[in-house]
């Protein structure tokens, strides 16, 4: 561990941590009642008339949910210092802690992919600070970094 993270440690504990260690599990979270704070360090993506309203609106996907739900998550895995926490595959809902590069902050990122019709899907991504009022913007490129690594995965009539 860097110095710096190891002082960081001191006042935020969950900066020792290595992955998700540190960190409580969470547990399935329910996206219909999402309720974000008002400090500016979280992201979020969600399809047009998601409540609240996300930062990103988010297509309908022309793919089954098990199809997106294996994309994201594949996504997920190829992001730098990003460790899965929990999943919830029934529910195709996931978690993952994502550390900064020089103090080991650790952020949040959850997503959950719902059936849209026949053989169609949605995606809410949802990227949040565990410390700190602002992130300066980092969430937001998070997620815009996951969304484009997705639409480059899914098969191209996906990408409409």
């Amino acid at each position: 561990m860097r110095i710096l993270a190891l002082l960081i440690s001191l006042i935020y504990p969950a900066c020792a941590g290595h992955g998700a260690h540190g960190l409580p599990m969470p547990g399935l979270m329910d996206m219909a009642h999402l309720a974000r704070p008002a400090s500016p360090n979280t992201a979020l993506a969600a399809p047009a008339g998601f409540i609240p309203a996300p930062d990103i609106v988010t297509p309908v996907y022309p793919v089954p949910a098990a199809v997106l739900f294996a994309a994201i998550q594949a996504v997920a895995t190829g992001q730098a210092r990003t460790f899965p926490q929990a999943d919830f595959a029934v529910q195709m809902q996931a978690d993952w802690v994502v550390r900064s590069a020089v103090f080991n902050f650790p952020d949040l990122v959850t997503a959950q992919v719902q059936p849209h019709g026949g053989h169609a899907s949605t995606l809410v991504l949802y990227s949040r600070s565990v410390y700190g009022y602002s992130d300066f913007g980092v969430n937001h490129k998070r997620v815009q970094a996951w969304l484009a690594a997705l639409a480059a995965r899914l098969p191209q009539t996906a990408q409409r």
